[in-house]
């Protein structure tokens, strides 16, 4: 896979047989998205592979159920936050299911885990790596010598995404810029948990940090997400990590997805330029086609949405479905280790869906070979043939 952190190829393939994964999940305030759709896809690729190494996966996905964007969401809606969160939760995992992402070993909320993320807090505070500003406890950078080593980014940089990506630099009292949120006083009107800290709530990278670490251990195989994530959110949660553990590094790769664009301009809420997962599907597009679609484009490759991806999707699936329905068809062996050939190399899934489509459209001797491949493109691709 390639690893942000290094900017080359690392081997993932875990030494004892488990693979370690944590992907970041979503703030449930509005439907899932294709970008959010390409990433899990990216994900459960990976997780497929694993597998079919014979690898037990052990995988945390987590839900950011309590966020200021979702209590702005709520109060616009004049609704409860809570039934917010899980209106969007459910959805998103309706989505994941028809999409037929494998589900992760654990998928924890933020609500849910409070306790354990407080724990975390008070730890990094025991070990003078945290300190108060009016009352809200901040994780100090310093206190972190790799700190960022994950992204890479030049000081000049990290705070100016630290300011557009959900941190504070220009809040006084703080020691650096680039200090995080560990846990935040209740605010008026705000929900807020009981903790050694007072009543409140826990910034965002410690949330993640905390269930990683909890389930997981001090050493993971791959941190996943989406490329914004790598500044600030995977930075800093492998900061609070190898501070809070004295072991390092956090995870063996840093592995980010290409963002989806629609008109120019990268698919986000903030934007509104959003194409849903939930709509296409009850539109009458098989989900089948749809993971095709995205699967079409390298997981790395930043990519611009259009109809005619989908449409080129459809007319793949159905070529395939009508290879497979063949009475033979060339060697399904050797397409099983193309397959995984190429999926082991940073999960090339372009060149894997070229060789499929190369099997259809050849006339062959095997006979075994269509339920091979019907097998082949079920487990390592996701989609029924």
């Amino acid at each position: 896979m390639h690893d942000t952190a290094s900017g080359g190829l690392v081997d993932v393939t875990p030494a004892d047989g488990v693979a370690r994964l944590y992907v970041c999940g979503i703030t449930p305030y509005d439907a899932t998205h294709l970008g959010h759709a390409a990433t899990y896809l990216s994900f459960d690729t990976l997780v497929r592979v694993w597998e079919d190494q014979g690898n037990e996966v052990q995988y945390v996905q987590n839900v950011t159920d309590i966020d200021d964007p979702l209590l702005e969401r709520a109060a616009r809606d004049g609704v409860r936050w809570e039934d917010v969160a899980e209106r969007e939760t459910d959805l998103f995992r309706s989505d994941m299911t028809a999409l037929r992402v494998v589900p992760p070993t654990w998928y924890v909320g933020a609500v849910e885990a409070m306790a354990e993320i407080a724990d975390l807090v008070v730890r990094l505070v025991e070990l003078g790596a945290a300190y108060s500003v009016d009352g809200d406890v901040y994780f100090s950078v310093a206190a972190a010598d790799r700190f960022g080593s994950v992204a890479g980014l030049s000081r000049d940089e990290m705070v100016r995404l630290s300011g557009e990506r959900g941190g504070d630099p220009d809040r006084a009292g703080k020691k650096d810029p680039l200090d995080c949120l560990l846990w935040m006083q209740q605010r008026p009107g705000e929900p807020g948990w009981d903790s050694p800290l007072g009543l409140g709530r826990p910034g965002w990278h410690v949330e993640c940090c905390a269930m990683a670490l909890n389930r997981l251990g001090n050493h993971i195989d791959v941190q996943g997400g989406g490329a914004d994530l790598a500044f600030p959110h995977h930075e800093l949660s492998a900061a609070e990590a190898e501070v809070a553990t004295g072991e390092q590094p956090f995870a063996r790769a840093y592995v980010h997805a290409g963002m989806i664009g629609l008109d120019g301009e990268k698919m986000s809420k903030s934007l509104g330029n959003l194409v849903f997962v939930s709509k296409l599907v009850a539109g009458g597009t098989e989900p089948g086609a749809l993971r095709l679609a995205l699967l079409g484009r390298h997981y790395r490759s930043d990519t611009a949405w259009t109809p005619d991806l989908l449409a080129a999707a459809e007319t793949r699936l159905a070529a395939w479905r009508d290879g497979a329905a063949r009475g033979a068809g060339p060697s399904g062996e050797q397409l099983l280790s193309g397959v995984r050939a190429a999926l082991s190399e940073d999960l090339d899934t372009p060149a894997a869906l070229a060789l499929v489509d190369s099997w259809a459209a050849t006339d062959g001797t095997d006979q075994d070979a269509p339920d091979l491949v019907r097998d082949v493109v079920d487990a390592l691709l996701g989609v029924r043939l």
